[in-house]
C-alpha cells in the first residue's frame, strides 16, 4: 500500500501547496482521500483521472472538497473519456449531506441547482461506523471533534493500516482510530498552546501523543496551516514520538 501526497497545505493552499489530498495504490486501485483546492492539478501530474476507483471525503470544508468540482466537469464533458461515465460512476464516500452540499458548490445558481443530479457520474455513499469494501481497501470511518461533521478513516490492505486524523481535535474517538495503526497520518495544524479553539484541530505535541498512546508504527504530520511554525510543530511531535515526520506534496511513503 503506497500513499502520495497530492496536498498537505492546512486550512487553505500555501503559496506553491496544494491544501488536503491524498492517493493510496495497491493492486493496481487507486483510491482517492479528499481533494482539496489545488489538488486535481497535482492529480493530473500523476495519473489520469479517470483511473480513480474511489473517493473518499473526511468532511465537507473547502480544503478538502474544493477540487471535486473540477473533476466533475472533467468526467461530465471531456470529448473522449477512456468508458461511459454513466455506466461507470465513481463511488463517492462521504457525510450524509455530500450530494446536496457538492451540488451547491458546483452549481451556479438557484435555478441550475434545481437541475444538478450529480447521480449521473458518481455513486454517493455515506460514511458511518460500517466497514466499506473499496476494490482491495477495507474501509472504516470513525466520528471526530470538528465544526462540521468529520470522520477519521482507517484503510486497510494487506494486514496493513493507515489511519488518518482528517480534521479533529482531540477526543476519544482518536485513541480508537489510530489503535495499532502501521502509519498514523495525523494533521497537526498549529503549534500547542492553552488558548486554541477547542474542537477544531491538533497541535504537533497533541498528534505525537497520539502516535505514542496509540501504537502506532509511523507518525506522518500533515494539513500545517501557512502561517504556522513547521519545524516548531515538527519538534513538538518529535518530543512526544521520536521519528515523527513532516509529509511534503508529491512525497510517497510505504504503509
Amino acid at each position: 500500500m503506497r500513499l502520495t501526497i497530492l496536498g498537505c497545505s492546512g486550512s487553505i493552499p500555501g503559496p506553491g501547496k496544494a491544501a488536503s489530498g491524498y492517493l493510496l495504490e495497491a493492486e493496481g486501485f487507486l483510491l482517492g482521500l479528499e481533494l482539496g483546492n489545488g489538488t486535481f492539478a497535482e492529480l493530473q501530474a500523476r495519473h489520469d483521472p479517470f483511473d480513480l476507483g474511489a473517493l473518499v471525503l473526511s468532511h465537507l470544508h473547502p480544503d478538502h472538497c474544493a477540487d471535486f468540482g473540477a473533476l466533475t466537469v472533467l468526467r461530465r464533458y471531456h470529448p473522449h473519456p477512456p468508458f461511459d461515465v454513466s455506466a461507470r460512476r465513481l463511488p463517492v464516500h462521504a457525510p450524509e449531506n455530500a450530494p446536496l452540499r457538492l451540488a451547491k458548490a458546483y452549481a451556479p445558481n438557484d435555478v441550475e441547482l434545481a437541475e444538478t443530479d450529480l447521480s449521473d457520474t458518481y455513486s454517493f455513499h455515506t460514511l458511518n461506523g460500517d466497514t466499506a469494501r473499496l476494490g482491495p481497501f477495507e474501509l472504516r470511518a470513525i466520528p471526530v471533534n470538528h465544526p462540521t461533521e468529520a470522520f477519521g478513516l482507517r484503510v486497510s490492505h494487506g494486514g496493513r493500516t493507515l489511519a488518518y486524523t482528517g480534521d479533529t481535535g482531540p477526543c476519544d474517538s482518536l485513541d480508537e482510530l489510530a489503535r495499532g495503526a502501521d502509519v498514523l497520518l495525523a494533521e497537526a495544524t498549529w503549534t500547542d498552546s492553552p488558548d486554541r479553539p477547542p474542537g477544531v484541530h491538533l497541535s504537533g505535541k497533541q498528534a505525537g501523543a497520539l502516535a505514542r498512546r496509540a501504537g502506532a508504527g509511523r507518525l506522518l504530520l500533515t494539513h500545517v496551516a501557512p502561517w504556522s511554525d513547521r519545524a516548531a510543530i515538527l519538534a513538538e511531535a518529535e518530543a512526544e514520538f521520536p521519528g515523527a515526520v513532516l509529509v511534503e506534496q508529491g512525497g510517497r511513503y510505504e504503509v
